[in-house]
């Protein structure tokens, strides 16, 4: 079979530019291949659904000004059938709190959103511990509070672009990619499970965790890694005031979710590789001392559930690779390496990459810097402050 552009990768990014090729020109056709159409063990469903414009990159700034406002939209814009496509969104804000050594890091990242039209609060301790009297700021130097971020249902959004996607004519397929094949500077054609195979234009990698294992069919080496990270759902027993999402300089991040919170303390420390285990001691003996901590009434709280899921973490800096040129394959498109942020920044990233698609060049917001050219360089481009 034939496709125009074919997208290996079914999740919220590779749905994601799917719907985008298909409303910037209807005629292009479309596969997208999942090998797990019911997203067992996808990283999209299993992701915390924050989002947020509190980054140091404008490149990541800016991708979340678009997504944002893009979710601010989305029930109406991706219905099908005229049937909305509900994503749970909450605009109960975003909250870094830092010590007293990052307050300069803090406040030339909040310059930037700033000057980026971020909406964006400064808050010195005092003022902190008004906004929130349950807090423990006595080891804090400032905060920066975003009241237009929050959260969503990532599954909601995964499931809304896909099911727009596939209602404007994208065809995905339920198949695995098994190999690549190359001809000189470009792929022609991706071999499946089933046997099948399918030729092409473009190919996109939007395999998440999986990226890597999709370029070394072309014997490219990626610093993507599968990194394990657990969600973890858990009550207080003592009433807290209403919180937004709250992340601090030791990675905890944690959220309110339904009658308690959902959140953890993600580590780079942990070893890379498709691991699914639950390790029922981390949250008692890593997350609820981080929570306790800043919260006394989390002294009583019980873990109801623990969700390990992957992060596609670049390790080379932290950021997606995003564009063509892997390895001088100029059809070859690299859409992965999010390392935690790929689900709030599917709206930005799919625009781009249909814009880089069908006319060769970023046209919304310009992600140049983001593409391979960093790695062959040797220059990370790395986040400042709390990721």
């Amino acid at each position: 079979m034939r496709s125009d552009v074919v997208v290996i990768g079914g999740g919220a990014i590779g749905a994601a530019v799917a719907y985008f090729l298909k409303l910037l020109d209807a005629g292009t056709a479309v596969t997208v291949l999942e090998r797990d159409p019911t997203y067992g063990q996808a990283s999209t469903p299993r992701a915390s659904g924050g989002v947020r414009r509190l980054f140091s990159l404008p490149e990541n700034i800016e991708l979340s000004n678009f997504s944002i406002l893009f979710f601010d939209e989305f029930a109406e814009t991706m219905g099908v059938d005229g049937v909305e496509a509900d994503i749970g969104l909450r605009k109960n804000g975003y909250l870094f709190v830092v010590p007293p050594s990052a307050r300069d890091v803090l406040k030339r990242n909040f310059d930037t959103e700033q000057r980026l039209g971020c909406n964006v609060v400064w808050l010195e301790p005092d003022e902190l511990k008004h906004r929130f009297p349950s807090m423990n700021v006595s080891d804090l130097g400032a905060a920066v509070y975003s009241p237009d971020d929050g959260w969503l249902d990532p599954h909601r959004v995964l499931m809304g672009f896909r099911k727009k996607a596939e209602s404007m004519g994208t065809e995905f397929l339920a198949d695995q990619v098994t190999g690549l094949v190359r001809q000189g500077n470009s792929v022609t054609s991706a071999k499946l499970k089933s046997r099948r195979q399918v030729e092409a234009s473009q190919f996109v990698n939007a395999a998440g965790a999986w990226a890597k294992d999709i370029c070394a069919m072309l014997d490219v080496k990626v610093p993507i890694e599968p990194l394990r990270r657990f969600e973890h759902y858990f009550e207080c027993q003592d009433p807290i005031e209403p919180l937004p999402y709250l992340k601090d300089l030791e990675r905890l991040a944690f959220r309110p979710e339904s009658k308690g919170y959902t959140g953890g303390v993600p580590t780079l420390e942990e070893p890379r590789g498709y691991n699914f285990d639950v390790d029922h001691d981390y949250f008692e003996a890593v997350v609820w001392p981080a929570l306790a901590h800043r919260f006394p009434q989390f002294e009583r709280t019980r873990c109801r559930n623990t969700l390990p899921g992957l992060y596609d973490q670049n390790d080379f800096d932290g950021n997606a690779i995003i564009g063509p040129s892997a390895d001088g394959l100029g059809n070859f498109y690299m859409l992965a390496g999010f390392s935690g942020h790929g689900l709030m920044h599917a709206p930005g990233c799919g625009r781009a990459m249909a814009e880089l698609l069908l006319k060769g060049r970023y046209e919304t917001i310009d992600l140049a810097r983001l593409g391979w050219q960093r790695l062959l360089d040797g220059t990370p481009l790395r986040e400042q402050g709390i990721i």
